[in-house]
């Protein structure tokens, strides 16, 4: 390809020939290949626009998920809330172990005790409820630099089936702190839907025009057909304008031996001589 005016090879070859057939044949051939180009593009942003859309697609049905299930653990926690007599929420912590009218000092002492001893072997624990939500412990164990490291996470769970922490899990060393920890975690549910609202409304804006390109076709296939159809047109030309040449030749060589007389036939070897027929 020639920089500075554009001219592949195949041009330059043409216009030297003088054959303006060959020049034809080396534009189209151009032109196609610059269409090819193009369409394989325009496929591969279709590819790659069909697994966008089947990830969206996907994404969406579980943000859908989570947001249903979200606002039905809030729902019920509205229904069941209580609050004290200075507009507080109350926060009825029950835990196994414990009596039913325990104050916020012992829940506290017994979950700090329970961060300590509990060895869950990487499973949810059921340890009370409140509210109606099940309130889990999980030993997570770890290494670093060669130790074990072992962690216990509290959680809370709904109809929803969906684990909230608060402070990633951990319990706070205060008692009064640690036996809010599960309340906190439920508090925090307006945020979380809201998350996922967003997540939906991103997803759903980008899923139409997903979807156009997908069900989308190259509008340029036509021309490339025609271009296809008048090289071939070129290149049969082309072809014919050699054909006649090479059939020629052999042609021309049977005449030739036909003017050509035979001498073997118009000679008579008699005894050693050569006589011409008719000569005795």
């Amino acid at each position: 390809m020639d920089e500075k005016s554009g001219m592949n090879f195949s041009e330059y070859v043409a216009i030297l020939s003088g054959n303006t057939d060959l020049l034809d044949k080396a534009k189209l051939e151009k032109q196609i290949a610059g269409l090819e180009s193009e369409k394989q593009a325009f496929n591969r942003s279709k590819y790659s626009a069909k697994y966008k859309l089947e990830d969206y697609t996907a994404e969406l049905d579980k943000a859908q998920s989570r947001f249903d299930r979200m606002s039905l653990d809030w729902n019920n926690l509205q229904g069941r809330i209580q609050k004290r007599s200075d507009g507080t929420i109350a926060n009825p912590v029950q835990l196994d172990g414990l009596p039913p009218n325990a104050d916020m000092k012992q829940i506290g002492a017994k979950l700090n005790q329970l961060a300590d001893k509990a060895r869950t072997g990487g499973q949810y624990e059921e340890i009370g409820s409140l509210y109606g939500f099940t309130l889990l412990v999980k030993t997570e164990m770890s290494e670093k630099e060669g130790v074990d490291i072992r962690v216990n996470r509290f959680l809370v769970q709904g109809q929803g089936n969906i684990k909230y922490t608060y402070s990633n899990g951990l319990i706070a060393k205060d008692e009064k702190l640690a036996a809010m920890n599960f309340l906190n975690a439920l508090e925090k549910l307006p945020s979380y839907i809201e998350q996922e609202q967003k997540k939906i409304a991103e997803i759903e804006k980008d899923l139409p025009i997903l979807q156009e390109v997908v069900k989308g076709t190259w509008s340029k296939e036509g021309r490339l057909s025609e271009l296809k159809t008048e090289l071939a047109s070129v290149e049969r030309k082309i072809q014919l304008s050699i054909t006649p040449e090479t059939k020629g030749e052999p042609a021309e060589q049977v005449e030739k031996q036909k003017e050509t007389p035979n001498n073997s036939e118009n000679i008579v070897r008699t005894k050693g001589l050569h006589l011409p027929r008719g000569v005795l």
